[in-house]
């Protein structure tokens, strides 16, 4: 059924900074596409991130040059083919299925082949600074069941331990964002493993982390940029235990629910992440977070505020989206 695009972009500032190994912000710009029939309206958010070479402008171009093949009825099929994966393709691939439950009148989910939708536990994130300020922020969240640290600078092993100190009880997910070389993963490995770390996210640059082919790590390892679509999936299975599905990086739903399939039946544990942004863009990840070992989508509670209505937290459990937010 012919239908309009339209696509915006916002800024929703973030409740002080988000710091990891590559930078720091303190706002969160992302865009929104809203794909209408005149009777049903769907929408989708994506986090354009200049780690990908992509832009507010350049995902808004991507998107405008797609309007002609909406208005003729393109569907989410054909949207794989008119788009590459990205954050362009995933706003619009999201707003796809938006609009596709709320013209059929039920749950995206159901669309996706399940009868209901859990809640999911999501791990609350520590931004990157001194051993100390890791260890406040840490104490404050003690009872989460799972944190998650930035590492990538010098005093990794002090933060990490510093957390442990102050949260001892919860279960903890380092994540380097491409900052180690294999030797100082080698050396750090032995310490994360020492103070309990779960799982240790992409030690390594996109590029580097051949280098993960045949060593026996200590911590088990996930693959995050190194893993977009299935196209790279071979090769992480060769070097990680884990994959970080984010629907951003896959281009939309409909390729992390593929991805999530061929990484199970590759052997791999699954992680469902995201970028920090609002509930909209955070609600269809908890489809393929169902039955997920490792869940980050905590990016709604890093903003100072969030879309209204936006999803239910309770604690580190999220509620199944409103209609009115998505699916």
């Amino acid at each position: 059924m012919p239908a309009s695009l339209n696509a915006r972009s916002e800024r929703w500032p973030i409740a002080g900074a988000f710091v990891i190994a590559r930078g720091a912000k303190t706002e969160a710009e992302v865009v929104v596409a809203e794909v209408s029939d005149g009777a049903f309206a769907g929408r989708g958010e994506a986090v354009p991130y200049a780690r990908y070479g992509e832009s507010v402008q350049g995902v808004l171009a991507q998107l405008q040059s797609v309007t002609a093949q909406i208005a003729e009825g393109a569907d989410r099929a054909a949207l794989q083919d008119l788009l590459p994966p990205g954050a362009a393709r995933n706003a619009l691939d999201c707003a796809l299925w938006d609009l596709e439950a709320k013209r059929a009148g039920v749950r995206a989910w159901r669309l996706a082949g399940r009868e209901r939708l859990d809640p999911v536990k999501t791990c609350l994130t520590i931004s990157l600074g001194e051993p100390q300020a890791m260890a406040e922020q840490a104490r404050a969240v003690a009872r989460w069941p799972m944190l998650k640290l930035k590492i990538g600078g010098p005093d990794d092993v002090n933060a990490v331990a510093a957390v442990r100190e102050a949260a001892p009880r919860t279960r903890l997910i380092v994540d380097a964002n491409e900052a180690l070389t294999f030797e100082d993963l080698v050396r750090l490995a032995p310490d994360f493993a020492r103070l309990q770390v779960k799982l240790l996210e992409q030690p390594l640059a996109v590029g580097q982390d051949a280098e993960l082919e045949g060593w026996n790590s200590p911590v088990p390892l996930c693959a995050d940029e190194s893993l977009h679509t299935r196209a790279e999936l071979a090769d992480c299975a060769r070097r990680y235990s884990c994959v970080n599905i984010k629907l951003d990086k896959a281009g939309g739903l409909t390729e992390a629910l593929a991805l999530r399939e061929a990484a199970l039946a590759a052997g791999l544990e699954i992680m469902v992440g995201c970028m920090v942004s609002t509930s909209l863009g955070i609600a269809p990840a908890l489809i393929p977070a169902q039955g997920a070992q490792f869940v980050d989508l905590d990016g709604g509670l890093l903003l100072a505020r969030d879309r209204h209505p936006g999803l239910t937290y309770l604690g580190s459990l999220i509620e199944p989206p409103p209609v009115e937010l998505w699916g």
